[in-house]
């Protein structure tokens, strides 16, 4: 129970220091969100004005009293509004969440099952095989996801014909992002786990199993596959942070809606409300699939489970 607690209280504080992190970088950015919006020509508006804009925005605060409402705000549920639309950040990331949790979500599976086909083909494979997959993580952790997407509409679309980008289903539209998303983050999945078979097939207790008649399926099932499975499971927690990073790109890459575009036009306008929202939300999932992995983990690994209870 301490250990649960200690945790989750590292977690919030985590949260915390992004939070204020966030708002003081994103205040040092250059410009002026009411002035890239309002001062238009065509608009006419006055200084004086502009000036009545900031003072409703909240603008023209100091930036802890800035800090403070922000903060007190997220605490409320209330996230602010956005300077460049006048909507509210809430309705911008309920229309914006789902499709990229829906892409993220699948690519995270399909970039797990990658990851163990390209381990267990390094790991049981033969000659050429063996070494072929074992030099597949290395080149895909090296490909920008940018370009990764790139070649693959050309090459699977433009080329081959495979998958349209014209009048496509909602299910076709979604290949290509998640195959975008999905190899980056095998690479060091497969990795993790390539190295960790290798360790766990040197241990002593595998010999044991094979000397009393174990084939090699029952050993990777039952000996190796759980005892592998710890250090790739915190490593997948680490990853879940790129893989909102990778779908920020990949939509962009792809004209996809949801907080890659969002954040890009935020970025563009400089506005702030809605990059502080995005910032926040993306450090809390990332936290609170670190804290799940921190606490599953105990129950996968006894190792783990005396030191906890130590």
């Amino acid at each position: 129970m301490r250990f649960a607690l200690r945790r989750t209280g590292q977690a919030a504080l985590v949260v915390v220091a992004t939070f204020v992190l966030a708002f003081l970088l994103l205040q040092a950015l250059p410009g002026d969100a009411i002035v890239a919006r309002y001062a238009s020509p065509e608009l006419g508006l006055t200084a004086a004005q502009l000036d009545e804009l900031r003072a409703v925005y909240g603008t023209d605060q100091p930036i802890w009293v800035q800090l403070w409402q922000s903060a007190a705000g997220f605490l409320t549920g209330d996230l602010g509004t956005s300077l460049q639309s006048g909507a509210s950040v809430e309705t911008l990331l309920a229309a914006a969440l789902p499709s990229t949790l829906l892409l993220a979500s699948l690519g995270f599976v399909v970039a797990v099952l990658l990851a163990v086909g390209i381990a267990v083909a390094a790991t049981n494979g033969r000659g050429w095989l063996r070494r072929g997959f074992r030099s597949l993580p290395p080149l895909f952790v090296s490909i920008p996801v940018f370009w990764l997407g790139i070649v693959l509409l050309q090459v699977l679309s433009f080329r081959l014909g495979l998958v349209p980008v014209i009048n496509a289903s909602p299910a076709e539209a979604l290949i290509l992002p998640v195959l975008t998303i999905a190899v980056p983050i095998a690479a060091p999945l497969a990795q993790v786990l390539i190295r960790s078979i290798d360790d766990t097939v040197a241990e002593p207790f595998i010999a044991v199993a094979r000397s009393r008649g174990a084939g090699p399926g029952w050993v990777l099932s039952r000996e190796v596959a759980r005892n592998a499975l710890l250090p790739t499971l915190t490593i997948a927690g680490v990853l879940f942070g790129e893989l909102v990073a990778g779908a920020v790109v990949t939509e962009t890459v792809f004209a996809r809606s949801g907080l890659g575009r969002l954040t890009q036009e935020a970025v563009a306008n400089r506005d702030i409300p809605v990059l502080q929202a995005i910032v926040v939300i993306s450090a809390v999932g990332f936290v609170v699939i670190n804290l799940v992995v921190d606490l599953v983990s105990p129950a996968i690994d006894p190792r783990l489970r005396r030191a906890v209870h130590a």
